[in-house]
C-alpha cells in the first residue's frame, strides 16, 4: 500500500510525466521550431510562413507507419498534397530506444520507400513532439498559411496496421487539405490519433 500511495503521490506531483506533455488544439498557433533534417540542415517552421504545412510524426519501425508506406498510401498523400504544401516528417524517437535510427539509416529508408517529404526532421530530445502533444506514429497535424493548426489527429478512420485497409479508408488529412485549399474551415478538425506510442 505504501508503494502504491507513493506512486500516486508522484503522479499527482507531476513526477510521472505523460508521454506527450502539451496539446495543440485546432485554432491555436503552431509552436515554432527548428530541427536538423537527415542531411544535417537546419529546417525551421518559420521558413514556410505563408504555406500550408503537414506534420507527420514518423517511426519506420512502427507497424502503423509500415502500413501506410508499404501500401504506398503516405507517398500518394505526399504527392497529391501538391507543390504548394510543405510536408515535414518528424522523428521524436529517443536515442536510447530500440526503435532509434541514425540520420543515415533514416535517409536510406526514405529512399527505399520512394518517400518525398519536403524534409525528414530529427527530434531526438522530443521537445518538438511534446510541444505539439504528438502521441502516436503517425500523428498528423495540418497548419494553414497563417500559422494556425487546423487539423490534429489520425491519418484516417481504419485504426489498424493492415496495409490493405489504407487505400479504402476515409483519409482525414486529405479531407483537411481539400478544405484548406478551398478556403473553408476543416470539417473534421480533431480526433484521436492511432498508432504506436511516440518513443520519447
Amino acid at each position: 500500500m505504501r508503494i502504491i500511495s507513493a506512486l500516486l503521490l508522484a503522479a499527482t506531483a507531476g513526477l510521472l510525466a505523460p508521454t506527450a506533455s502539451a496539446n495543440v488544439d485546432p485554432g491555436q498557433a503552431a509552436p515554432a521550431f527548428t530541427l536538423k533534417d537527415v542531411n544535417g540542415k537546419d529546417i525551421s517552421l518559420a521558413q514556410f510562413k505563408g504555406k500550408t504545412v503537414v506534420l507527420e510524426w514518423n517511426n519506420p519501425k512502427c507497424p502503423f507507419i509500415v502500413k501506410h508506406y508499404v501500401s504506398g498510401n503516405m507517398q500518394d498523400l505526399q504527392r497529391s498534397a501538391g507543390k504548394d504544401v510543405v510536408w515535414l516528417a518528424i522523428n521524436s524517437t529517443n536515442p536510447k530506444s530500440s526503435d532509434f535510427m541514425s540520420a543515415a539509416d533514416l535517409g536510406k529508408w526514405l529512399g527505399e520507400q520512394k518517400s518525398q517529404p519536403t524534409a525528414y526532421l530529427l527530434d531526438p530530445d522530443g521537445k518538438v513532439g511534446q510541444a505539439y502533444g504528438a502521441k502516436t506514429t503517425p500523428h498528423m497535424f495540418v497548419i494553414n498559411a497563417q500559422g494556425t493548426v487546423v487539423y490534429d489527429g489520425a491519418i484516417d478512420d481504419k485504426r489498424n496496421a493492415r496495409p490493405e485497409d489504407a487505400k479504402t479508408a476515409n483519409n482525414f488529412v486529405r479531407a483537411a487539405l481539400t478544405d484548406v485549399a478551398a478556403g473553408r474551415a476543416v470539417a473534421n478538425a480533431t480526433n484521436q490519433p492511432y498508432g504506436c506510442s511516440v518513443k520519447y
